[in-house]
């Protein structure tokens, strides 16, 4: 196989000041890979050269070539950094310049809902609607989940909102950092009474997913990687699981981070167990992948089956960049 049947550029954008026009620096790397359907590279001399728009690889008697999408360009004369990887192929460092990403692309969990207008709620899983036509005039942020953890340092008395809950009434829908907090109404898939921690959890009807959980009698939690919330006047479109539960759990990271200040999480289970340890370590990544001119595209999956183009020979991605560490099987204990 061709080696330029498949590449994955990483586009590191420059990091700008609070006050600039967010734009990519002239002086920004991009990190290419170049890999082969075999693990290995060919034993021929591999000849790599590349235009401002696209590349050529050249192996014996083949050769391949990869397109770059539209927008970004490519500084030949930049090239360095070129080095082969056993069972990884070909890595090279390469000037770039590249558009902003528009305004539209910047998608955050709060303005998914806006008040008076009817949405409808789908299980993620599998399509099964949840929430059916609820119009919601308000569309409040909760507090951050830790703030009362807080109140003695702002308080000299004891807790004056010990007490105090907050219910959202059946117009309202209040939006936390990785739930939606509604109010339960005659929802028939939320208990009735709960009365243990198995009793308070919410289950699709159809797929037994489960969704969310009880914080009251007439209150209920829906997970942000549970549910897909569109206008009542569109048709659910679905998205892969992998795909859906990665990109938002990528926007919560993000909108933390920016709010808090905050890059080390840990990402836990409804019965409290951590599973992984993360730490952002940046934000400002753009993906681009080319399956190129190669007959076969299924060995090149560096993030499983989820980022392989529906259609044409590029995509795309804005990405996060995570270091993390596994804490299942009595992994990272301390």
């Amino acid at each position: 196989a061709g080696m330029a049947g498949a590449f994955l550029m990483e586009i590191r954008r420059g990091t700008q000041s609070a006050s600039a026009p967010r734009q990519l620096l002239p002086e920004a790397y991009a990190l290419l890979f170049l890999r082969s359907a075999a693990a290995e590279l060919p034993s021929a001399p591999v000849e790599v050269s590349m235009c401002a728009d696209s590349l050529e690889v050249r192996s014996g008697g083949s050769c391949d070539a990869a397109a770059l999408p539209a927008g970004v360009r490519l500084a030949p004369s930049s090239c360095r950094g070129l080095r082969r990887l056993r069972g990884d192929g070909l890595h090279l460092r390469v000037r770039l310049r590249s558009p902003p990403p528009a305004a539209d692309m910047v998608f955050t969990l709060r303005e998914s809902l806006k008040p008076n207008k009817n949405y409808i709620f789908y299980c993620q899983s599998c399509g099964d609607i949840v929430v059916k036509d609820r119009k919601f005039l308000r569309v409040l942020p909760l507090p951050s989940e830790n703030w009362s953890d807080l109140v003695e340092e702002w308080c000299c008395h004891p807790d004056p909102f010990a007490r105090s809950t907050l219910h959202p009434q059946h117009g309202d829908c209040f939006l936390g950092d990785t739930f939606f907090l509604l109010n339960s109404g005659n929802e028939s898939h939320v208990p009735e009474s709960p009365k243990s921690k198995e009793n308070t959890r919410v289950f699709c009807k159809r797929c037994k997913t489960m969704l969310g959980e009880t914080v009251s009698s007439d209150t209920v939690k829906y997970y942000v990687t549970e549910v897909i919330i569109q206008l009542a006047e569109g048709s659910f479109s679905p998205t892969p699981r992998s795909q859906f539960v990665q990109s938002m759990i990528a926007q919560c990271l993000l909108e933390l981070s920016s709010a808090k200040s905050t890059f080390r999480f840990t990402i836990k289970g409804d019965d409290g167990k951590t599973y992984i340890l993360m730490w952002l370590l940046n934000s400002d990544t753009l993906l681009v992948e080319s399956l190129g001119s190669s007959s076969s595209h299924s060995f090149f999956t560096p993030f499983g089956d989820i980022l392989l183009p529906s259609s044409g020979p590029v995509g795309t991605w804005n990405a996060v960049k995570v270091l993390y560490q596994p804490c299942i099987k009595c992994r990272n204990k301390e």
